[in-house]
């Protein structure tokens, strides 16, 4: 697994949670919907770098 992928994945991880919270404190339910989709994207580049990965060994 790519440490810049990697990387990658947990900060749009972080960045969509935080957004996330952020907008549903000053409801905006939009904003709060693309912070999710940004999570849900940093999981799933997460979890494709750690099949890359295990395929590898």
């Amino acid at each position: 697994m790519s440490a810049g992928e990697r990387a990658k994945a947990k900060a749009e991880q972080i960045v969509g949670k935080t957004v996330r919270t952020a907008a549903h404190a000053v409801h905006k339910e939009t904003l709060a919907a693309k912070g999710a989709a940004l999570e849900a994207r940093g999981k799933m580049r997460g979890a494709k770098e750690q099949t890359k990965g295990s395929i590898k060994r």
